[in-house]
């Protein structure tokens, strides 16, 4: 599958990058995805017009016997395989994360030795975007944005921004950079989908779109419960990640999973590909987050991206997700 038209890309907040509205999640290389899995994945996934990769210096460290930077080495394997590509993908990573015996942290030194490791497995010279992964209330937020800075100068990151930080958190930083003429966090990646939306609707979300924030969401489809593959306990087994969806089945969940299942009858779609379209359309996002382990999960993703929803259509999810 591939598409003749190219996506139109949008603005990642004031950052200076462009991004189509589908970014791929990385977090399932060197997990439930190998190295050969994951060349096909990206390689469609940029022949698709898409050009976006999101990982993470941890991702996979959860995984027995990997030690984190496995996914990043995935990626940068690709890189080298066809260096032309580089030019033609967003890279975003992470720091901050805790790494086995490693504590994380934003400190400078931190940053400063994590930024060479990441660099050193993509297996390029700078970052797109780097995303301070947690905040760190140990570290003055000047000493992380200082740190920044001189990555910013070196050429090593082109900008950065914070993912997992409410809005008193990204306000303070916010302020932080301003006060001393530091770089300012120009992309939140915040926890979002049609079921989890307490989260960032609200005083984060209102504080995104006045300070004109790029907004990438992470667990957009909940971890998969909103592809519709789980609708019972029973379905609970049917993959790895099935254990942390019980969550989501109460009467909510499945009221989502009758709007969702509702709309992707009138667009002969799939519930994810609808769930995804929803967030695409949302004021506040730029765009959604997504894994895909096999091609045609892969195939799925790139079709929301085309899949225009009516009025009537957002309307009737809205209702359905709704927390009150």
């Amino acid at each position: 599958m591939s598409q003749t038209t190219p996506l139109p890309l949008r603005p990642l907040g004031r950052s200076g990058l462009s991004i189509a509205p589908l970014v791929f999640g990385g977090n399932v290389f060197g997990w439930t995805v190998d190295q050969p899995t994951a060349f096909t994945l990206l390689d469609r996934f940029v022949d698709a017009g898409l050009n976006a990769i999101d990982t993470a210096d941890v991702y996979s460290a959860w995984v027995a016997g990997n030690r984190g930077g496995e996914s990043e080495t995935i990626i940068g394997q690709w890189l080298k395989a066809a260096p032309s590509r580089r030019d033609k993908v967003v890279l975003i990573t992470k720091v901050g994360a805790a790494i086995g015996p490693v504590t994380g942290g934003l400190q400078a030194k931190y940053v400063a030795e994590s930024v060479e490791a990441s660099l050193r497995r993509l297996q390029t010279d700078h970052i797109d975007l780097y995303l301070s992964h947690y905040p760190d209330p140990a570290t003055p937020v000047e000493e992380t944005l200082r740190a920044y800075e001189d990555l910013i100068r070196q050429g090593k990151v082109r900008a950065i921004g914070a993912s997992n930080h409410d809005a008193a958190q990204l306000r303070a930083a916010l302020d932080a950079a301003d006060r001393s003429n530091l770089p300012r966090y120009g992309v939140i990646q915040p926890e979002y989908n049609l079921y989890d939306r307490a989260g960032y609707e609200g005083p984060l979300r209102d504080l995104a779109i006045a300070e004109g924030l790029g907004v990438i969401t992470y667990y957009s489809l909940a971890s998969g419960f909103l592809s519709g593959k789980y609708r019972s306990t029973a379905d609970l087994g049917k993959s790895v990640r099935g254990a942390g969806i019980a969550k989501y089945l109460d009467e909510r969940g499945l009221r989502i999973l009758d709007a969702l299942d509702g709309v992707a009858h009138s667009h002969d779609a799939r519930p994810a590909e609808v769930a995804l379209a929803w967030l695409i359309a949302r004021q506040g996002v730029t765009a959604p987050i997504a894994s895909a382990t096999s091609l045609e999960q892969l195939d799925s993703l790139i079709r929301a991206t085309r899949l225009t929803l009516s009025a009537d259509d957002l309307a009737l999810l809205e209702g359905a997700g709704n927390p009150a």
